[in-house]
């Protein structure tokens, strides 16, 4: 088959839209060609790919190469469509079953060896493709970030070798089902460093506070001289606040992932405390600007 279809994601903020990479072998003189809005590190895979391939032992097809990447006008950047993109034209090529790679999303930058890199902002594409019903093939380092997401199957991807055996039916990947509840009973019950209110001694009437606002999910106000306590105050409120709902939880966790902020599978759940300094403008505060 001429024509092979993989599914993946790109990054825009927390959304993760969906990206079909459209791969289609043509006759006419060698050379691939990528269109679909890519940026220059999209534009640069075609590279990392096909060296990636040939040292994997694969063939990279003398033929004419055309890579589309669906939705047409929507940017697409990073090297995140690596590994689709190899599948893609694995699968045109006939050198892996295309049937295989239907309900499969693939996330991935290549290494010129064929290795698969880590990429950033997997948790929010995780989230989406659970939506959809499919399974994730990610790299092995962003495991423990997509398995944050109930009920997604991954699988944790090393090289692009190991994932061809697997879609051939020669080396099956182990794939990994998160159970919320084995992750939630394995957190150590420890306080959280740096936010006890057993640290403050004295500001019965603060801490009092405190508590009520904690208890009622109130807003607060603490206004005064500087040095009087109101930062350690408020740093250590998270820790007398119940834990983050799972779903509020993902919001949250998913931002860090777009951050490039790593996640930690056991603290994910707690809140955040964030102290911008006082002269922080609005906008510096709430984010500025057009990313693309």
């Amino acid at each position: 088959m001429s024509l092979a279809i993989v599914a993946t994601r790109a990054k825009a903020g927390v959304s993760a839209p969906a990206v079909k990479v459209e791969t289609h072998l043509s006759n006419g003189l060698p050379g691939l060609s990528i269109v679909g809005l890519p940026e220059a590190a999209v534009k640069e895979s075609k590279d990392r790919v096909r060296s990636a391939l040939l040292n994997s032992g694969f063939e990279f097809p003398a033929r004419r190469i055309t890579i589309n990447l669906a939705p047409a006008d929507l940017p697409k950047e990073g090297g995140r469509f690596d590994l689709a993109i190899a599948i893609g034209i694995l699968a045109a090529s006939g050198q892996i079953p295309e049937e295989t790679i239907h309900l499969h999303e693939f996330y991935g930058e290549l290494a010129l060896s064929g290795e698969v890199r880590p990429i950033s902002g997997i948790l929010p594409a995780a989230l989406q493709c659970s939506r959809t019903g499919a399974a994730a093939f990610v790299p092995s380092e962003n495991l423990n970030e997509a398995s944050l997401v109930s009920n997604l199957k991954v699988y944790p991807v090393v090289s692009l070798t190991s994932l061809v055996a697997h879609l051939c039916g020669q080396q099956l990947l182990s794939h990994f089902i998160p159970d919320m509840k084995e992750v939630l009973d394995s957190r150590p019950h420890t306080d959280r460093a740096g936010m006890d209110m057993r640290d403050i001694k004295g500001q019965f009437q603060a801490k009092r506070a405190l508590e009520i606002a904690a208890a009622g999910c109130h807003n607060l106000l603490m206004f005064g001289p500087p040095g009087t306590g109101k930062t350690m105050l408020a740093s250590r409120l998270p820790g007398i606040l119940p834990e983050l709902s799972e779903e509020d939880a993902l919001e949250a966790a998913a931002v860090a992932s777009v951050a490039g902020q790593e996640v930690d599978p056991l603290l994910w759940r707690q809140r955040r405390f964030r102290a911008p300094h006082h002269t922080a403008s609005a906008v510096a505060l709430v984010g500025g600007g057009c990313e693309f």
